[in-house]
């Protein structure tokens, strides 16, 4: 019988502030994403929290309204060292993205915000830095890195959501009960997402000649994975009751949306979904990168089945991901193997997005996680995990090098969440950090294959999050992989033979 791992609360000395307010201003639900880094470069993955301030009127914050830096201690701790690392922020954050931007080997941070996003150059020394970058208009939720273009250096994706202004602000609810909630997306504009291409550490502003600026939705996160195996990465964005994108790489520093023809920018029935994480994953080990997307109560978290030559097929149902979720709302997620089985789980932080639904329903708006977990056969099924709350961000990373993946999860007015191998059973593993020489430094993109499973470099994971750049592998009872192979974002393709299980290896590009 599968059991979920320890929960750790007590080590995060901070809450996620989202100052809620009676005039429910659509910014106060959306917050916080976490983003893992190893910003110190020791081997030990630490974290950066995304924090409110006051809101709307973006007066001076007040102490405690900072974001969050903390240093993995190396022994089940976290220190906040946010004082001296130049990340506090001055606005209403929502989400990070995390990347090597320069290739100089230190994790740089892109944090997105309501009215104001920056992107922080890693200098060391715990020291970060803004980078001059062409100016984010409007509300950034998050964003993601990928070498689009293949010229070995990441460029910058940004997710952005709705055109908001705290001065008319709708209502929306019961007016007669004096009962107000968070307004439907339909009541506000939509907006593009952007795309800076990265030349060398300078960022040119190419979302209008690339395609992906001509195209308007209510973003909620974006995931990159190869749609029709040519070895270009692809972007899926999922929008907010309105089509999903996918945006196809055409190899000329172009994309074509290709999201409805696809499959994907609609489920089965029809209809536009409240979406908002996604990981873009190969998930029924068939070598083809498929979709799994959370959204909200009475919608189920869609799973695309990638079924080859640029299509999908919505499995939600057959695999029972539909009755398993149809009363949950979530928010980030992630496709991780953490009972190390060989076959990929589904994790989703669980929360409603109003914070009185009790008030006119019979649910609840607080709620556990979920695991769904893969049974390998093309079904999986629920386990909750941890205890009720409005969880938001989640990312995914082995903070304690014990070979189970641990996911720490944020929660709105709660110090975040840490839980300790969701799944641990003590199988065998093996974790990569692909360090490229020809490609991007963070290797992102590479496609790790060991026996039937596929795995990519990514940090793009589930809403407003980024998670670790190591590639997990579950080996189950192979104490040694017998062959390993990555192919690089380069074209190089590379073999490792006879690995042995139950480390994290790093691997330099031929």
């Amino acid at each position: 019988m599968l059991r979920t791992g320890l929960l750790l609360l007590l080590t995060f000395g901070h809450t996620l502030r989202h100052y809620e307010t009676a005039e429910k201003h659509q910014i106060e639900t959306m917050p916080g994403g976490v983003a893992v880094l190893d910003f110190d470069s020791d081997g030990w993955e630490d974290l950066f929290f995304a924090n409110g301030a006051p809101q709307p009127s973006l007066r001076k914050q007040v102490p405690g309204d900072c974001n969050r830096l903390y240093r993995n201690m190396r022994n089940g701790t976290f220190a906040d060292v946010t004082a001296t690392s130049g990340l506090c922020g001055t606005g209403y954050d929502i989400g990070a993205a995390v990347g090597d931007f320069d290739n100089d080997g230190l994790a740089d941070l892109f944090v997105a915000g309501v009215r104001e996003s920056v992107l922080y150059r890693n200098w060391g020394g715990g020291k970060f830095a803004p980078v001059e970058i062409p100016k984010v208009e409007g509300w950034a939720i998050g964003g993601g890195w990928f070498d689009y273009d293949g010229d070995g250096d990441l460029d910058l994706f940004i997710v952005r959501y709705v055109h908001w202004d705290p001065a008319k602000e709708p209502f929306c609810g019961d007016a007669t009960q004096g009962l107000r909630t968070y307004c439907h997306p339909q009541f506000y504009e939509g907006i593009s997402n952007l795309l800076f291409r990265n030349d060398g550490g300078r960022f040119v502003d190419v979302s209008t000649a690339s395609g992906i600026g001509r195209a308007i939705g209510k973003g909620m996160a974006v995931a990159f994975g190869d749609v029709d195996g040519d070895g270009r990465l692809d972007a899926f964005v999922t929008n907010d009751t309105v089509p999903s994108f996918l945006f196809r790489n055409r190899g000329d520093g172009t994309f074509e949306e290709i999201g409805d023809a696809a499959g994907v920018a609609l489920n089965d029935d029809g209809r536009a979904l409240s979406s908002m994480g996604a990981d873009f994953r190969d998930i029924d080990n068939d070598g083809r990168d498929d979709l799994f997307v959370t959204a909200l109560h009475n919608e189920t978290f869609p799973y695309y089945r990638n079924a080859g030559r640029g299509l999908f097929r919505d499995e939600t149902y057959p695999s029972k991901i539909g009755k398993a979720t149809m009363a949950f709302s979530g928010w980030s997620c992630g496709a991780y193997d953490f009972d190390n089985d060989g076959w990929k789980d589904l994790f989703v932080a669980g929360g409603d997005v109003q914070t009185n639904t009790e008030k006119f329903s019979s649910r609840a708006s607080k709620q556990t996680n979920l695991i769904l977990h893969n049974n390998g056969d093309g079904t999986f099924a629920p386990l909750p995990l941890g205890t009720a709350a409005w969880h938001r961000g989640a990312a995914f990373a082995d903070f304690n090098h014990d070979g189970a993946v641990d996911v720490v999860v944020t929660r709105l007015g709660e110090a975040p969440e840490l839980h300790w191998g969701v799944l641990k059973t003590g199988r065998h593993w093996l974790g990569l950090r692909l360090q490229g020489t020809k490609s991007n430094r963070d290797g992102a993109g590479a496609l790790v294959t060991i026996g039937r499973q596929t795995n990519r470099v990514t940090t793009a994971v589930g809403y407003a999050s980024a998670s670790s750049r190591v590639v997990h592998f579950g080996l189950d009872r192979l104490a040694v992989a017998p062959r390993i192979t990555i192919q690089w974002p380069s074209g190089a393709k590379q073999e490792l033979m006879q690995v042995r299980a139950d480390q994290t290896l790093i691997v330099r590009e031929p």
